[in-house]
């Protein structure tokens, strides 16, 4: 058997709430660092120039767990939660650790190379939406016929609903709306999510979203 496809035995641990609990309890040391003068984030988030100058590699890491304001964990944990409980409970906690945590490593690196070669180095970046796009690919693949109701009112299936999204991030990152989104990191964590399929798990998920069933 390739090494690289050998399964884990199949646990489950809550390690999504787990993970959950973990941004929860970094943002509010973030929170209280900045009240008394101490920036965390700056420790913690993506910087181009402080991990060169400083060799800062452990934000490869911690960029995922540190959010930038009330709303953007809100929204990160809450797309967590709904997607992240139901992914992990298919393929158990430790193939979702691996996955959530590589897809989201990899698309910090390759953001970083990205930012080098487009001579943006004054930037943070921060968030758990790169491993979060990944983890909605996984759901839409392994359940295709789920249905999501976009703001609690429009239905639009998983695949619908994932296509729709990588689309609005492809056409947000190349026009340049809403700069201050990582929309390319996003973009990256699906990239990787995808290759995560095909050499792991040896199938396409476009096959399954899509494909007749």
């Amino acid at each position: 058997m390739n090494p690289l496809r050998k399964p884990f035995r199949w646990t489950y641990s809550n390690a999504t709430l787990y993970l959950i609990g973990i941004n929860v309890i970094i943002f509010i040391f973030q929170f209280a660092g900045n009240n008394i003068g101490f920036n965390l984030t700056a420790y913690l988030a993506l910087n181009p120039v402080l991990l060169l100058k400083y060799h800062m590699y452990w934000q490869f890491v911690t960029y995922m767990f540190a959010h930038g304001g009330i709303s953007h964990i809100l929204f990160n944990m809450l797309a967590l939660f709904i997607f992240g409980r139901t992914l992990e409970r298919y393929i158990g906690s430790k193939e979702f650790i691996l996955y959530y945590m590589l897809t989201g490593i990899l698309a910090g690196v390759l953001s970083f190379f990205s930012y080098l070669l487009s001579g943006t180095y004054y930037v943070s970046l921060l968030g758990a939406s790169g491993a979060l796009f990944a983890i909605q690919l996984a759901y839409a693949a392994f359940f295709p016929d789920s249905v999501i109701y976009i703001w609690g009112i429009l239905p639009l299936r998983a695949p619908v609903m994932m296509v729709l999204f990588t689309a609005i991030e492809l056409f947000s990152g190349v026009f340049g709306i809403n700069n201050g989104t990582a929309h390319f990191t996003h973009l990256f964590g699906f990239a990787f999510g995808w290759l995560y399929f095909l050499i792991r798990w040896g199938t396409n998920p476009f096959k399954m979203m899509f494909g007749r069933r």
